[in-house]
C-alpha cells in the first residue's frame, strides 16, 4: 500500500473485491492489537455465537438470572465515556475542517492528522468487540428474548466491518458511519446505564423507542453518504467498499424499521385493543351513533322485556 491511496483493480466485481482485500493493506495498522489476521477475531465470534445461542442459556436454563447491577452500570457509564471521545476524536480527525462530505479519499500517509483517525478507526473496532458483552449480559441475566437476529447479526458483524476498516482503510469516506455511531451510542448507553439503576430512574425512561429512530436516521445518513461515491468518476474512495457500506445501511434501515414496526406500533395497536372490552363503550363511541340506532337499541331492550336506563 502506497501513500497515494488504495489501487483497485479493473475487471468483474467479484474479482476487484478479491484482489482488493490479497494486494490492499495498510501498512500502518497492521501490527496493532487484532488487525494483523482476521483468525482471532473469527475465533471470538465463532465463541461468541456458540455461548449465547448455545452453550449460554443451556448453561442458565436451571439457573437464577444474574443481577450484575453494579456490573452493568460501569460497564455502561464506559461506553458512554468511550463513545464521547470517539465522536470527539472522529470529528477532530476529519470531519470537522479536513475531510470533505462528498468524497474523502483514504490518507495512507503517517502524518498527524491521518494517524489520529486510524487511531480513532482502530479504538472503534475494538468498541465493537468489547460490544459482544451486551450480549453475554443478556443471557446471564435469562433475557433471552432481546437476543434476536437483528442484535446478533448486528453485533457480529460490526467487528468484521471494524477490523476491515483498520487493515484496509483506517480513514477516508466511511468513518463517517463511526462517527455516528460512537453518538448514537453514547445515548444508547447512558440509556442502559440509567436503566440498570433500578425501578425509581426506570420510570423516567420514556424515550427508549426514540433510539432505535435514531438508529434508523443514522443509516439513511449512512445510505446517501455512501452512494453519492457511486456517482462521481474521479471519486478516489474504492466504490466496491461504499457499495457494501450502502448495502450494508439499506439492510440495517430495513431491520430496524421493522423491529420498530413491531416493537412499537404493532404493540401499541394491541394494547389498545385489549383495553377495548367486548360489550363496553366510551362515551365516544356512543356519541358517535346515529339518532336512528340508538332508537333501535331502545326498541329492542323493551321488547325483550328490559327497561332501558334512563340519564341521570
Amino acid at each position: 500500500m502506497n501513500a497515494d491511496g488504495i489501487s483497485e483493480p479493473s475487471g468483474g466485481v467479484l474479482g476487484r473485491m478479491v484482489k482488493f482485500f490479497v494486494d490492499n493493506q495498510d501498512e500502518r495498522t497492521k501490527e496493532w492489537f487484532l488487525s494483523g489476521s482476521i483468525t482471532p477475531l473469527i475465533m471470538l465470534l465463532v465463541t461468541y455465537l456458540y455461548f449465547c445461542l448455545y452453550a449460554g442459556p443451556r448453561y442458565m436454563a436451571k439457573r437464577k438470572p444474574f443481577k450484575l447491577e453494579g456490573v452493568l452500570i460501569a460497564y455502561n457509564a464506559v461506553q458512554v465515556l468511550l463513545s464521547i471521545v470517539l465522536v470527539y476524536e472522529g470529528i477532530e480527525g476529519g470531519w470537522r475542517q479536513h475531510y470533505n462530505y462528498r468524497c474523502q479519499p483514504v490518507d495512507y500517509s503517517r502524518n498527524p492528522v491521518a494517524m489520529r483517525m486510524a487511531r480513532a478507526v482502530w479504538m472503534y473496532y475494538m468498541c465493537k468487540v468489547v460490544e459482544l458483552l451486551d450480549t453475554v449480559f443478556f443471557v446471564l441475566r435469562k433475557k433471552q428474548n432481546q437476543v434476536s437476529f437483528l442484535h446478533v447479526y448486528h453485533h457480529t458483524l460490526m467487528p468484521i466491518c471494524g477490523f476491515i476498516g483498520v487493515k484496509y482503510f483506517a480513514g477516508g469516506h466511511g468513518t463517517l458511519l463511526g462517527v455516528i455511531n460512537s453518538f448514537i451510542h453514547v445515548c444508547m448507553y447512558a440509556y442502559y446505564m440509567l436503566a440498570a439503576m433500578g425501578p425509581k430512574v426506570q420510570k423516567y425512561l420514556w424515550w427508549k423507542r426514540y433510539l432505535t429512530v435514531m438508529q434508523i436516521v443514522q443509516f439513511i445518513i449512512v445510505f446517501f453518504h455512501t452512494v453519492q461515491v457511486q456517482f462521481q468518476p474521479t471519486c478516489g474512495y474504492p466504490k466496491s467498499i461504499a457499495a457494501l457500506l450502502t448495502l450494508n445501511a439499506g439492510l440495517f434501515i430495513y431491520m430496524f424499521s421493522s423491529f420498530y414496526v413491531h416493537s412499537y406500533i404493532r404493540k401499541s395497536n394491541a394494547a389498545s385493543k385489549r383495553l377495548a372490552k367486548p360489550g363496553e363503550e366510551n362515551n365516544n363511541q356512543l356519541e358517535c351513533k346515529p339518532k336512528d340506532a340508538v332508537e333501535a337499541n331502545v326498541r329492542t331492550a323493551v321488547e325483550a322485556g328490559v327497561q332501558p336506563k334512563k340519564d341521570l
